[in-house]
Formats: structure tokens, C-alpha cells, sequence
């Protein structure tokens, strides 16, 4: 399926302040990005680079006074998510070096706390994808998902505490849960079509058979529709825009996916 996937940052900025942003998304074995297009109002230099983790970031300082960042992607995704049930765990001295960084405990994923839940939430199935579909029900069925509930990033243990949480802390329960059990978890930030209320979403993949697998605790069947914009250990790895210094406020954030008949192609 080929989606539009618009998002509009609008800043108030008491002084010249340095933003690291990441909102492009790019081409990979998921999705194909074929036109985007990535404005500053006003204009100001940008510098991109790309992080230890493969996310495109871009660099620049925002001017005095009103400031807005607008981008558009049109991308190429599936109508379906890939699911193994059965699929086999691998061992850590097995895992590709490129995975070991999501094994460890990160700021918002405790995995070195939640291992007993964990072992009791999985007891019964079989090693790897099943043990990790058996946590997303979990959390389905125990923790609330509910939008606009938390505006700073909540870590594991608190979300398993308070029961409820938006996309990024119920990802990053089923991380640290995960985790727990050895198996390598990442959070995912991107767009997902037909999300109610639309907003920037996130969801988790875990590595299991030789790949990663997506999982969603949010929804109640796991759908296609999803373009990935970052990848990382948790919430502190990929916010879409890092600023620093006081007093600047984001004054709209509007975000929209929309399904596109014919690709601009």
C-alpha cells in the first residue's frame, strides 16, 4: 500500500536554540520512500548525519521567534505484518553483534527488575516468538492503553505499577519484559495508518529466528499500515526533536497518514 505521512512542528523560540530532529524516514527490508519533501520556515542550515543506530537525525539551530518544521513522505508499505508463531529463540553467544546492545537494561526498560513477571508470563511456551506474543497479550489484557495519558516518558516498572500508558510505555514494557528473558527488544517510532486519535506512534520488535518480528500491544490485531521513522533502545533514543535550553514551547504538532491511490512516481 502506498501512504502520504505529513508531519507539522510549530516552535515559539524564546532565544536561538540547537535542535536535533529525526523525521525522515528511510528506505529499508520494510518500506520504500519514494518523494519526500522537508521544509523550515523560516530557512536555516541544516546539517544530517546518521546515528549508531541507523536513524537519519538532522542538526540545526532554530532562529529567534516563530518556527516550523514540515515534512511529507510517501512511502511504500505493507498491508500486513510478517508473524512466526513457533519461530526459534537464539542463544546470546549466537546473536549477531549488531543486536547485543538490545539485550542490556536501558533508562526506560528495567529489564533487570521484571525478570520473575516475565518468566511467570511466558511459562508454558515455546522458546522465542511465542514467549514474546504471550507477553504482548499480556500487557493487552493487564495494562490500559490510553492516548494523551502520559506526556513525559515513562519507564517500565512505572508503567507495569500505574497499569495504564500511552504507545511509547506499553512498548516499553514489552521491551523490558523481553529483555528479561533474553531476547533482543527495540522501540520503534513511526506513522501507522488509521490510528485513532492520529498522532506519532510506537510499537516494539523483538529478534527472534534470525530477524525481527513486530508486536503492538495498542491494537487488538496486529496491522500493516506502519512506517518507521527511528529505532533504539527506548524513549531516549528516539524523540523525534531534541531541544536545549529553557523557556521554548512547541506550539502544534499535527500529524496525518493518508492512504494514496497512485504514488507520485
Amino acid at each position: 500500500m502506498w501512504l502520504k505521512a505529513t508531519c507539522k512542528l510549530s516552535f515559539q523560540m524564546e532565544t536561538p536554540t540547537p535542535l536535533i530532529l529525526m523525521l525522515r524516514p528511510r528506505s529499508g527490508a520494510q518500506q520504500w520512500v519514494a518523494l519526500e519533501s522537508y521544509a523550515l520556515v523560516p530557512y536555516v542550515p541544516v546539517v544530517e548525519y546518521t546515528d549508531s543506530y541507523g536513524n537519519l537525525c538532522q542538526r540545526l539551530v532554530a532562529p529567534l521567534g516563530e518556527f516550523s518544521i514540515q515534512t511529507s513522505a510517501e512511502v511504500m508499505t505493507s498491508t500486513t505484518i510478517d508473524t512466526a508463531p513457533g519461530d526459534f529463540f537464539i542463544e546470546i553467544q549466537n546473536l549477531p553483534e549488531s543486536v547485543l546492545a538490545y539485550i542490556l537494561p536501558s533508562r526506560y526498560c528495567e529489564s533487570d527488575r521484571l525478570g520473575d513477571l516475565a518468566r511467570d508470563i511466558v511459562t508454558g511456551q515455546q522458546l522465542g516468538y511465542d514467549q514474546v506474543a504471550s507477553i504482548n497479550q499480556w500487557i493487552q489484557q493487564f495494562i490500559q492503553y490510553v492516548p494523551g495519558s502520559s506526556h513525559f516518558p515513562t519507564s517500565a516498572i512505572e508503567v507495569q505499577e500505574l497499569g495504564q500508558g500511552v504507545c511509547r510505555d506499553l512498548a516499553h514494557l514489552g521491551i523490558a519484559f523481553c529483555r528479561s528473558i533474553s531476547i533482543p527488544a527495540r522501540l520503534v517510532v513511526g506513522y501507522l495508518y488509521g490510528l485513532y486519535p492520529m498522532d506519532l506512534h510506537a510499537w516494539f520488535e523483538a529478534f527472534v529466528g534470525g530477524r525481527w518480528y513486530t508486536f503492538d500491544p495498542t491494537q487488538s490485531a496486529l496491522c500493516g499500515g506502519r512506517i518507521a521513522i527511528a529505532y533504539g533502545r527506548d524513549a531516549a533514543d528516539v524523540s523525534i526533536f531534541h531541544q536545549f535550553g529553557a523557556g521554548n514551547i512547541l506550539t502544534c504538532m499535527d500529524v496525518k497518514v493518508e492512504l494514496l491511490e497512485n504514488a507520485s512516481i
